[in-house]
């Protein structure tokens, strides 16, 4: 039920390249917590699931207007996270 909701929130359009282009990036974390009910320990965990809305060829898409915009925002913001991923692995 949680994800069909935030499913619905996803924003989609269609381009030249693809009939259902992402144009948002998506963050989905699952936090687990398990007790032994014997020792009361308990142990937790988190999972991060991301989906990044995919880079856009705007040349090939025929993206214009605002989904021009949406196209040049989630390149420069991949790009930006790239630049991070990156620093992480000095």
């Amino acid at each position: 039920a949680v994800i069909s909701a935030c499913s619905a929130l996803r924003a989609t359009h269609e381009t030249l390249l693809n009939e259902v282009s992402s144009r948002s990036h998506t963050v989905f974390t699952l936090q687990l917590v398990q007790t032994n009910l014997t020792s009361g320990q308990t142990i937790a965990g988190k999972l991060h699931l991301v989906d990044l809305a995919g880079s856009e060829r705007v040349d090939k898409s025929g993206s214009e207007g605002q989904r021009l915009r949406e196209a040049t925002s989630i390149n420069k913001s991949l790009s930006a996270l790239g630049s991070v991923v990156m620093a992480l692995n000095v």
